[in-house]
């Protein structure tokens, strides 16, 4: 499911209009993002959440020359499913 279905979905199962479902998406996003910039965790019960971690730098290796290279440390996104969406997979 892309951006756009995802919408239309949100518009469905709401009874909204298809731009209300986008705006409240966008919106949705943002403040995810915001909070997450910001060093924040964002935790939906049931759905899942979202938290930031720090990634150490570290050395790697070019596989086509075989050159060992620094990979500089950076912050990266995690996301940890809840159960009620666990166990709807399943």
């Amino acid at each position: 499911m892309n951006k756009t279905e995802l919408i239309e979905a949100m518009a469905a199962e709401a009874g909204i209009s298809k731009a209300a479902a986008g705006k409240a998406l966008s919106g949705m996003m943002e403040a995810v993002k915001g909070t997450l910039k910001k060093g924040g965790k964002v935790s939906l019960v049931g759905f899942g959440s979202w938290d930031v971690s720090k990634r150490a730098a570290r050395n790697g290796r070019n596989p086509q020359t075989g050159a060992t290279i620094k990979i500089a440390a950076k912050n990266v996104v995690k996301f940890k499913a809840g159960s009620e969406l666990k166990n709807s997979v399943n």
